[in-house]
């Protein structure tokens, strides 16, 4: 099933892999991001215990570019998941979600908790107005925790323009530079290889802008995600540029028994060093 319609003239680019009867495995990817973004290594290494489903969001990779002409808003993304979902039938499945993945994934947990077996979130805030309560007791908004780290924020904001295949992958590799913190040695050759699988796969190397214009209301799920019974686990990247300490730990205190897993060197990229442990710990969570 290489494609699926989501909506009127909208249609998604998903694959899966593994085991036909073994447990379905949703991976989410983040914003502006393909599904081939998720690392060839990760998903086979899920693949050997999991039904895994990957696909391309709206204005990514192989599925419909229609943002200019059809606007929509973030969370008509996580009713794409859900749909992508019923196109390969899956009743329930266990989700992993990346970036604004993780907060697609957040409101399949809020809004849809029939379906998600388990969440694994990673690199993501908490879609919660509760306060995060620090070891000494101090509370701080949400809205006052630490933002992006400045010289990422400059990459993100810097305007792109087409000076040719080439020069497009060495924005990108600069980019994942930033993105991969300051903790594990950078494999630059990885991080252009990958990218360029995924301008092979789109067919054009044009960067999306897409869910960076889309609609943010409408997010926030306080009581649901607090009320959950679903199984989350959230992982800590210490070297988190983008939602840096404590995001991760207040994105386990708001979510209804969550567990939190720590991993120092990491940051908000899927560096080649951390695919094996972060594969290990996705599955033992799946394990239950």
């Amino acid at each position: 099933m290489p494609t699926l319609d989501v909506a009127p003239g909208v249609r998604l680019w998903a694959e899966e892999r593994g085991p036909a009867d073994a447990p379905p495995l949703l991976l989410i990817m983040g914003a502006n991001a393909s599904g081939v973004t998720w690392p060839e290594e990760l998903v086979d290494a899920l693949a050997v215990r999991h039904r895994v489903i990957r696909y391309d969001h709206r204005d990514t990779g192989r599925s419909t570019w229609s943002f200019d002409e059809q606007p929509y808003a973030l969370t008509d993304l996580a009713r794409d998941a859900v749909a992508v979902l019923d196109a390969f039938g899956v009743e329930r499945a266990h989700v992993v979600g990346l970036s604004l993945g993780g907060m697609l994934a957040q409101l399949l947990v809020a809004d849809h908790p029939e379906r998600v077996l388990s969440a694994t979130l990673l690199g993501t805030g908490a879609l919660s107005t509760t306060p995060y309560t620090a070891p000494d007791g101090t509370r701080t908004d949400p809205a006052a925790l630490p933002g992006m780290a400045p010289h990422v924020l400059d990459l993100f904001l810097r305007p792109v323009t087409d000076q040719g295949p080439e020069a497009e992958l060495d924005r990108r590799v600069e980019l994942w530079r930033a993105l991969a913190g300051e903790k594990l040695p950078f494999d630059a050759a990885w991080f252009r290889a990958l990218e360029q699988r995924v301008v092979e796969h789109t067919g054009h190397y044009r960067p999306s802008t897409a869910h960076a214009r889309a609609d943010q209301s409408g997010l926030l799920r306080t009581a649901e995600l607090a009320a959950t019974d679903v199984p989350v686990l959230v992982v800590a990247a210490g070297a988190e540029p983008v939602y840096p300490a404590p995001h991760a730990q207040h994105l386990a205190q708001v979510i209804g028994g969550a567990r939190l897993v720590e991993f120092p060197e990491m940051g908000h990229a899927l560096s080649p060093q951390i695919l094996e442990p972060l594969a290990a710990a996705i599955l033992a969570h799946t394990a239950g």
